[in-house]
């Protein structure tokens, strides 16, 4: 994956500028860096915890997060895509700002659609959602969507990605969880009524 993505990063190439109507309604907040952030401790906590503790559990977020980067990886080889979106001047000189400014020079706003920070934050979500074990842990679950939806708004809100960037995330995430998850869950279910001979 990394291989592929560096090159992708340094080709740099743009020929679909992804941009929304919506996306000029939406002021430029440097806050939304905290959350933006958060994302690689969130990533990292998540996969952590079910690498120690459900490897099934693990596998199957592997095979889910796995597929939806290969996925973005191809678009974004066949559909060399960016965005203009970011601010040039800011009306704030704060540490927030220049944290900004960091991701800024470290993230080139190429290869954009779908968003990978919108698609690895709601997988997340939804793995600790469906593992039994935090069943009845409704405090992890609730934080994690919180956590998600904040995520999701700071890259539309520091100017990292388009509404459509988003909306082609939360498309794939709807996709690849009902070929992960809820076909699984089908099988299961389908299983537990064959008679056993």
């Amino acid at each position: 994956y990394m291989p592929w993505f560096c090159y992708l990063e340094k080709r740099q190439t743009i020929h679909y500028l992804i941009h929304s109507p919506l996306d000029d309604y939406i002021p430029f907040v440097e806050y939304f860096i905290i959350p933006y952030l958060l994302w690689f401790v969130f990533l990292a906590v998540t996969g952590a915890y079910f690498f120690f503790t459900n490897r099934r559990d693990f596998y199957r977020l592997a095979a889910f997060l796995c597929s939806g980067m290969t996925i973005f990886l191809i678009i974004c080889t066949i559909f060399p895509n960016g965005l203009a979106l970011r601010p040039t001047i800011f009306a704030h000189d704060n540490v927030f700002v220049d944290l900004v400014k960091i991701v800024y020079s470290t993230d080139t706003p190429t290869n954009v659609l779908p968003s990978m920070h919108v698609f690895l934050s709601v997988g997340m979500c939804m793995a600790l959602n469906r593992t039994p074990a935090l069943k009845d842990k409704h405090g992890i679950r609730i934080a994690a969507g919180i956590l998600s939806f904040i995520i999701v708004l700071s890259t539309m809100f520091l100017k990292q990605h388009s509404v459509t960037d988003v909306a082609a995330a939360l498309v794939m995430d709807g996709i690849l969880y009902q070929l992960v998850y809820a076909r699984q869950a089908r099988q299961a279910r389908k299983l537990m009524h064959e008679p056993v001979i």
